[in-house]
């Protein structure tokens, strides 16, 4: 990538890669809900291009919508404090949901979620996650459907950014934190 930012260090996950692994997820994810209508709640606003991608890939029925949770504001590490931004626009009780988050790294916000999600009664509630950094999560997260565990760097593109920049990126990229 000619011109390319300075924090940006190296491609973690090329789009290639990316793409395949989105494929597997979604015929994972046919297999795992075959008969059933999927509810799938996207984690905005990270996840978004994975779920364009991923939605593509399920061959059930399926509805979405999206919450908007906050723990990081503009900084490249979790305040430790969740928010709920935007919350669902439809209720969830008796169906079955699958988050779709972007990556998770403690675990804090994805807990959160569940904790609330659950209480609404949804008939089931499993997670997919493009990313998962399991030698950062603070407590035993269960996330059913993960694309790749990655070390524990801050990473961009593929819809994550650094202050809300380098989301359009087609592959995720490791970042140099002092250089953003």
């Amino acid at each position: 990538m000619s011109g390319r930012h300075p924090a940006l260090r190296a491609p973690l996950l090329t789009e290639a890669q990316i793409r395949e692994r989105v494929a597997a997820l979604g015929r994972e994810i046919t297999e795992a809900y075959a008969g059933r209508e999927l509810t799938i709640t996207c984690v905005l606003k990270g996840g978004f291009i994975f779920l364009a991608d991923l939605v593509r890939a399920i061959e059930v029925p399926c509805t979405m919508d999206f919450m908007v949770i906050s723990s990081y504001g503009m900084g490249t590490r979790s305040s430790g404090v969740v928010r709920i931004l935007k919350d669902l626009d439809a209720p969830i009780d008796g169906k079955d949901v699958l988050v779709v988050e972007d990556i998770v790294d403690s675990g804090l916000t994805l807990s959160y979620l569940l904790r609330n999600l659950e209480t609404r009664r949804p008939a089931s509630l499993e997670v997919c996650s493009l990313l998962s950094k399991p030698g950062r999560h603070d407590n035993d997260v269960p996330i059913r459907f993960v694309g790749f565990e990655i070390p524990d760097d801050f990473v961009v593109g593929y819809g994550l950014d650094a202050g809300e920049r380098f989301r359009e990126l087609p592959e995720i990229w490791t970042v140099d934190e002092t250089r953003l």
